[in-house]
């Protein structure tokens, strides 16, 4: 089954764009992948995703001349990873201004003993606020985790968090805008049933 509405992975030149595309497929959606900002702009769902560096993606984006379009989108657009970390302020990684569409900053994950950094791994979240993006998830279901920078723990706009060591923003919510530190596509039935949620905040399925 194909959407008849349009699913747009924008094209951040990160490594997981085909894992982010077989995920939507799996889903019955064959989402497309681009960096054209009149089709970003057109579509029903936007997905930002992201692997690498903060300052390499940032300049990617800029590159493509996406800045723009991006902050215009209307549609429900859901940042994955490091495209969650760049809707904030800024990342310490690089010292690096991002999309400024989420209020906050972007800092290193602090290694303890027996916690390495990178945090790597499965993880739970703790749910603070209901949200349809949320449908159905709650603390007995585990998410995949890849990353060395987090956004610190903010109530107003934190829906979800996660202990390593410290406690994190792991899911965040600014009007249209949401936000997933962890990798659905790589998360099993709950990474699942949080991308079905996404395609429901709109006739995307």
């Amino acid at each position: 089954m194909t959407n008849s509405n349009e699913v747009v992975i924008i094209d951040s030149g990160g490594a997981n764009l085909a894992s982010v595309g077989y995920a939507f497929e799996r889903l019955g959606v064959d989402a497309i992948v681009s960096h054209d900002a009149a089709r970003i702009r057109a579509a029903d769902c936007v997905v930002l995703p992201g692997v690498g560096n903060a300052s390499t993606i940032m300049a990617q984006l800029n590159d493509y001349d996406l800045l723009p379009a991006i902050r215009s989108l209307t549609c429900p657009v859901l940042g994955i990873c490091l495209g969650m970390q760049l809707l904030f302020e800024w990342s310490a990684e690089g010292n690096t201004p991002g999309l400024g569409l989420i209020p906050g900053k972007i800092e290193p994950l602090l290694p303890r003993q027996d916690l390495p950094v990178p945090h790597m791994g499965w993880n739970t979240l703790q749910v603070l606020v209901e949200d349809p993006l949320l449908a159905g998830i709650d603390h007995k279901d585990w998410f995949y985790f890849v990353h060395g920078y987090a956004a610190t723990l903010d109530n107003t706009h934190t829906l979800a968090s996660t202990v390593y060591g410290e406690e994190f923003t792991s899911i965040v919510r600014v009007s249209n805008f949401w936000g997933v530190q962890f990798h659905p596509e790589r998360s099993g039935k709950s990474g699942a049933r949080l991308l079905s949620n996404f395609l429901n905040l709109t006739s995307c399925a």
